[in-house]
């Protein structure tokens, strides 16, 4: 029994074996098999990806230019912010130069006037007022020169110049030449106070009505040597022409920084000019009543004595 189911196991393996022999080769392959198939595929897949990579360093050499232009841009920028007025003052040519030291220095001195005439026609005004203030009680010129005291000013000149006038006029009998005479000398006093008072204003108006011109010229010569450098340079870029166009104009804002102010300067004090002058003429009108009280005085105790 033991020997009848062995054969039939040999038969058998026999059997599947002489099928498995009539199989295909392909049919034989394991299920394995088909990774391993795909797996090639994809190890092979770097070789042509190697050609590529290797191209790749080439590119940068290509657009080398292109990478080169930002730092072009970033060189030039420094040097616009650099235009600064210090930088363009020190750059300008000669001649600019001049030009712009004469109108900063026309504007300093225009500040200076400010400053001084401010303080010269304030004072002079307080003064005046307060001396008419004093006088305006006073019967007589020299009950007004008492009032004064020994101080200096216009009025006490005007009250002066009455006396001296009535002294010199002693014993004539025309009171209308005295006034006549008196005011001739007021006259006199009040123009050269208002010589006096005025000065400074010319250069005001020297430099309202010349810096503008001044400063043009500067720009124009400037320019021309901007013209020059462009014609020597033969090139037109902005950032060749742009510094020396810059340099000229700053001598153009130079003359209107120095006239501009100039010009309201001399107008704010032709009005305070003015407005002194005016005092002025109320101290000469108040000497002239003190004198004609005087000359009707003297002429009442004149014929007052002379009916005794």
């Amino acid at each position: 029994m033991k020997m009848m189911s062995f054969q039939a196991s040999l038969a058998a393996a026999v059997v599947l074996t002489a099928a498995w022999l009539a199989t295909p080769v392909s049919a034989q392959t394991p299920p394995a098999a088909p990774a391993q198939a795909t797996a090639q595929p994809a190890a092979t897949s770097p070789a042509p990806v190697a050609a590529p990579a290797a191209a790749a360093p080439a590119a940068p050499s290509a657009t080398a230019p292109a990478a080169v232009k930002p730092d072009t841009a970033a060189g030039i920028a420094p040097a616009m912010k650099e235009l600064s007025p210090w930088v363009m003052f020190m750059s300008a040519d000669v001649i600019v130069k001049a030009v712009m030291i004469g109108l900063a220095f026309a504007s300093l001195m225009t500040w200076t006037v400010l400053i001084a005439k401010s303080i010269e026609l304030s004072v002079a005004s307080s003064k005046l007022r307060s001396a008419l203030k004093k006088v305006a009680e006073a019967r007589s010129l020299a009950e007004a020169q008492m009032a004064l005291g020994a101080k200096g000013g216009i009025l006490p000149s005007f009250l002066a110049a009455a006396l001296r006038e009535a002294r010199m006029s002693a014993g004539l009998s025309s009171d209308a030449g005295i006034k006549e005479r008196a005011a001739s000398s007021f006259q006199e006093i009040v123009r050269a106070e208002a010589r006096r008072i005025r000065v400074g204003m010319g250069v005001l108006a020297t430099i309202g009505s010349t810096s503008p011109f001044v400063g043009l010229f500067g720009t124009v010569w400037g320019i021309m040597n901007s013209f020059i450098g462009i014609s020597k340079s033969q090139t037109t870029n902005l950032a060749v022409v742009a510094p020396g166009i810059a340099e000229a104009l700053l001598a153009t804002a130079i003359g209107l920084v120095a006239a501009i102010p100039a010009v309201i300067i001399y107008n704010h004090f032709s009005r305070m000019t003015k407005g002194y002058l005016e005092l002025v003429s109320r101290a000469s009108g108040a000497a002239a009543r003190l004198l004609s009280r005087d000359l009707d005085r003297s002429h009442g105790s004149a014929h007052s004595r002379a009916a005794e």
